[in-house]
């Protein structure tokens, strides 16, 4: 075994603290705990976070992989790389935008930003994104139209000192539960409470004070709602509305009438009240991809925003706090270059667009006009055949994207290249497979959501036939556009300092951290200007805060043109695909214990084809009403998009009418529709209509296993 390596939880967004040791002779690590010396988690640890970095189930990639009469055969590196060169440069010498590049939450800030430099900057195509569009971008669109600027305000350090915690949407009891343990002690003092917005009785639900149940897609129906009678019971901090905010009267004139919203989003006038009388108190509001994965989840994050303006509830111990899923999707979004310049420089900025192309020596001309049209439309370009080449980096669209056919369809017509350290179910359909270091074998760093940099280090060298992100990067880059990068193995400490520098003077400040630093402190929260300093609440100037106020004598500075934050107007559209006798139920997914993200780290079955019936969670009153659909605990799913086969687990947790599907699982994304919202591309993966049938067993496949007559069954 190695020493002991200090390094960060790669599982979520929490941004513990590990300690690693590697085993000499094997794949992985051998021993992973808390770290007690870190400051985000004190030696705090998940046994689901231990598990997934220290003993993860998925096949491992160990040596590049290229199709042959339709299979994948292994292949040295110099073939693989001069075969993905080959394809990228002919596609590129059609057009800039015949090459898709599609990043991921899971990569570190320096392999982010390594390659959104070569698809921006090397490449010029439009046609880049990452998969943390499918499960942020709401909340950073509500965060920037509200605030100036992206990321929560709070920090760890205010969930002790709430007095009312709102959970919306999210169920971190499972998804975060490192987080979850200072939420619910917070909570369980005797002047606390814990309120749950979910249509399940999740784990989290379960431990609530209060428990309001809305309809799956009616969220912002709800937020609206509460907003009203909050304005109407007497609420509103009148002061720091004044002072520090604008657009409230315009706010206030497009509430709805609280009891029709209220009987939209199914949810009594009763429970309208319950919820708007919690923010009376220092309140932080959380939510996750309830809110977000909705064609109205920019309106719905911008509503919760607005509730906590109205109320005062801005500042330590309040506010609204989104829960990031990977353990990296902020640090893509500061650095990657996918919908803003490094430090959030606005893409369509002039002046940004030249500092940028300076920094790297690119002809400013190469730069794409546009950020492109988000993950979900990239595939539809892909559909359409006017992408010859798609790149494919710790991601899995295949099995974690809406309309997962369309999708696989897509992706099974391009040349696709796929980067990853596990099978999975987009490296089935790759042509050439470039197998990639895992957690314990990279280095770099990653930023959780509370906007710490912290850093990922080694605890052995990646196996033989195996490279890092960074170094992956720098071959084809050093192949296509050989001055993009000083050399052509990238040190991921020299990225950073490149990378750092850019952000300088921006509103996500990274100047004052280095790789020095955080060997010292371990983690440290920007904006950074300088070497010792670090961000406190966000926008807040006094008692430690940031500072940068506008106006000296204010407490508060928003990076708007105004300095004030901003409310909204937005109002509940209806859901993109109601019920109807035809497809009478309403499909929604939510998170397993057992599985993270696309589960390539813990499903057996990711990518084998060897797949059995995914389980279904429903009401017994929707298996009694449906009986005929039922034969041998297994029923078929059916939405307008496909038909899929799974077993039943009866559980009143979910309410009638309801049918409850694993998030991310290709199974549950078969059905899954694509509409996506307008602001944000994020796509409407919470609701969709569907129906229950008997399955059909004349197939010859008695198994379980494979599609036959127009289903599938997945594990």
């Amino acid at each position: 075994m190695s020493e002991w390596t200090p390094t960060t939880c790669m599982r979520c967004a929490v941004g513990c603290g590990h300690l690693q040791q590697g085993y000499t002779n094997n794949y992985g690590l051998d021993t992973v705990r808390g770290d007690a010396s870190h400051p985000v988690n004190r030696g705090l640890a998940c046994q689901r976070g231990i598990n997934e970095t220290a003993d993860p189930n998925g096949e491992w990639l160990t040596r590049p992989l290229i199709r042959e009469d339709g299979n994948l055969i292994p292949t040295s590196w110099e073939t693989a790389i001069g075969t993905v060169v080959s394809r990228i440069e002919d596609a590129l010498a059609e057009t800039r935008d015949g090459v898709a590049v599609l990043g991921s939450g899971q990569q570190t800030n320096e392999a982010a930003y390594a390659l959104g430099k070569l698809a921006r900057g090397g490449f010029g195509t439009r046609y880049y994104d990452a998969n943390t569009t499918l499960c942020m971008a709401s909340a950073v669109q509500a965060y920037m139209q509200g605030f100036g600027s992206d990321a929560p305000p709070p920090t760890y350090e205010d969930v002790p000192d709430a007095e009312t915690h709102v959970i919306w949407g999210a169920n971190p009891k499972i998804a975060h539960p490192v987080l979850y343990r200072w939420i619910a002690d917070s909570a369980s003092d005797d002047d606390s409470e814990l309120i749950v917005v979910d249509p399940v009785e999740s784990e989290t639900a379960a431990d609530a004070d209060l428990h309001v149940r809305p309809e799956p897609g009616t969220d912002l129906a709800l937020a609206r709602a509460v907003l009203a009678r909050a304005v109407e019971d007497g609420l509103v901090d009148r002061e720091f509305v004044e002072h520090h905010t604008e657009g409230f009267e315009a706010m206030v004139g497009s509430l709805p009438d609280i009891s029709v919203a209220a009987e939209t989003a199914g949810v009594s006038v009763e429970r309208v009240s319950e919820l708007a009388a919690a923010f009376d108190a220092r309140t932080l509001v959380y939510w996750g991809m309830g809110v977000n994965q909705s064609v109205q989840g920019t309106g719905t994050a911008r509503s919760l925003i607005d509730l906590c303006l109205a109320t005062g509830n801005l500042g330590p111990g309040s506010g609204p706090f989104s829960l990031t899923g990977q353990a990296n999707s902020m640090g893509n979004r500061v650095c990657a270059s996918k919908s803003s310049w490094p430090g959030y420089r606005p893409f369509d900025d002039v002046d940004h667009r030249k500092t940028i192309a300076r920094e790297w020596g690119v002809p400013l001309s190469r730069l794409p006009d546009s950020s492109g049209p988000g993950f979900v439309r990239i595939i539809d370009e892909l559909a359409r055949d006017n992408i010859d080449v798609c790149w494919t980096v710790a991601t899995n669209p295949v099995a974690g994207m809406p309309d997962a056919n369309h999708v696989e369809s897509a992706l099974d017509d391009t040349f696709l290249i796929a980067q990853d350290a596990f099978r999975s179910d987009t490296v089935e359909l790759a042509d050439v497979v470039l197998p990639a270091a895992t957690w314990g074998e990279s280095e770099g760093t990653v930023m959780n959501m509370e906007r710490r940099v912290s850093r990922v280090t080694a605890a052995r060298e990646p196996p033989d036939g195996v490279r890092q992100d960074v170094d992956i990067i720098g071959a084809v880059a050093d192949r296509i556009v050989p001055d993009l990068f000083e050399s052509t193995r990238l040190d991921p400490e020299a990225l950073f300092d490149e990378l750092s520098a850019l952000t300088r003077g921006t509103t996500a400040d990274l100047s004052g951290i280095s790789y020095e630093r955080l060997s010292e402190e371990l983690a440290v929260r920007w904006p950074a200007p300088d070497e010792t300093g670090e961000g406190g609440y966000r926008y807040y100037v006094g008692d430690g805060g940031e500072t940068t106020a506008n106006d000296a004598d204010s407490p508060w500075s928003f990076p708007t043109d105004s300095g004030r934050a901003r409310f909204s107007n937005t109002s509940h559209r209806g859901v993109p695909e109601p019920i109807d006798t035809e497809y009478p139920l309403t499909l929604t997914t939510g998170r397993r214990p057992d599985v993270y993200n696309t589960g390539v780290r813990t499903r057996s079955d990711a990518g084998d084809g060897d797949e059995s019936a995914t389980a279904a969670r429903m009401h017994p009153e929707t298996i009694a009403d449906h009986l005929r659909a039922f034969d041998r605990g297994e029923t078929v799913i059916e939405s307008r998009r496909s038909a899929v086969t799974v077993s039943v687990t009866p559980d009143a947790d979910v309410p009638p009418g309801l049918v409850w599907l694993p998030v991310h699982n290709p199974a549950a994304n078969e059905l899954t529709l694509s509409a996506a919202d307008p602001e944000s591309a994020e796509p409407n993966l919470k609701q969709c209509a569907i129906s229950l049938s008997a399955p059909d067993r004349t197939s010859t496949d008695l198994t379980g296993s494979g599609k036959a007559n127009g289903t599938s069954s997945y594990s």
